[in-house]
């Protein structure tokens, strides 16, 4: 027997429940990895909720961990007992000391990367490699807008950006937060809960705005977001932080300078032919110490619930993982 946390219905993070469970043979082509670690990240909130459906309820929580591998399927050759691995996809389940998941979705863990390191920036990192190199392929002395830049994202990104010399603006709900985005490579930062945003970039960009503007936040930032697009730029919307965005008029685009809207997921960029790479890209950065993997909260498997109230509160910076 081991343990996880699941959920019986949608709710707050108290329908979350801690119980032992049967840890179920690895399949053909699937690995069972005792965890070492796991990652909190927003997305979980999102199917605890209903946001994001759900083959079936009881279910199971959480998409990214690192551990070691200790069963594989009889088709599995990519991997073998005693692997250090990790994972940011696959079925829910991650929140758990035992978890089974399809060998397509893990990558080979290096030993200049910790357990806890991989567990707190998989899905972080491998979200800002995709947003940086492939949904839009940054240039040195670009000018971005990166919403949220004191969270687990974005403390990331604001290094990247740094390491590829881009400009990145981070948007922040403090002066903390702003002191924590400067030290991590942004270039300026606004704090929202009293400048505006958009007259900001606007002074910041000598009136050119952004070519692209990140935003993880969703509906609360939709709009100045929009506002600080250069035209013919780049809206990604990554996130729904703040609820998702709904009832969009495209007519808006027009009007504010014939804009581009993309709203990418990780799953559509890390396919198993680029995933192994794309990792790799990111194992780099931290191992050359381009981007130090900030661990700011650690809790016990067993209080998933209060570390889901703490990151929904936005009581949280940098990463915050889960010790089975």
């Amino acid at each position: 027997m081991a343990k996880r946390i699941q959920f019986s219905a949608h709710g707050g993070p108290e329908v979350l429940e801690f119980v032992d469970f049967q840890p179920a043979e690895p399949g053909p082509l699937e690995v069972r990895v005792r965890n070492e670690a796991i990652g909190l990240n927003y997305i979980d909130t999102y199917f605890r909720s209903g946001l994001y459906p759900l083959p079936s309820l009881p279910s199971g929580l959480g998409t990214e961990a690192s551990g070691v591998v200790e069963a594989v399927g009889d088709q599995v050759t990519a991997f073998k007992v005693g692997d250090r691995v990790a994972h940011a996809g696959g079925p829910l389940g991650a929140y758990s000391q035992v978890h089974v998941v399809p060998a397509a979705v893990l990558v080979k863990l290096p030993d200049s990367v910790s357990f806890e390191q991989a567990a707190a920036v998989m899905l972080k990192g491998l979200t800002v490699q995709y947003l940086f190199r492939q949904t839009y392929q940054l240039q040195a002395g670009d000018t971005i807008l990166f919403h949220a830049a004191a969270g687990g994202v974005g403390l990331i990104a604001c290094q990247w950006a740094k390491a590829l010399g881009v400009k990145l603006i981070g948007t922040v709900s403090s002066p903390e937060k702003a002191a924590r985005a400067k030290a991590a490579g942004a270039w300026e930062v606004i704090d929202y809960s009293h400048e505006d945003v958009a007259k900001r970039v606007l002074e910041l960009t000598d009136g050119k705005k952004c070519p692209v503007v990140y935003d993880g936040v969703g509906k609360d930032t939709w709009e100045v977001s929009l506002d600080c697009v250069a035209p013919r730029g780049l809206l990604v919307s990554f996130g729904n932080a703040s609820g998702a965005v709904s009832g969009v008029n495209l007519g808006i685009l027009s009007a504010k300078g014939s804009l581009y809207v993309t709203r990418p997921t990780l799953a559509t960029y890390a396919v198993p032919a680029a995933l192994q790479g794309m990792a790799d890209e990111l194992f780099e950065m931290i191992a050359s110490g381009k981007i130090d993997v900030e661990i700011s909260q650690r809790y016990p498997l067993s209080e998933a619930a209060k570390a889901q109230t703490a990151l929904s509160g936005r009581q949280t910076m940098g990463s915050t993982i889960l010790l089975p």
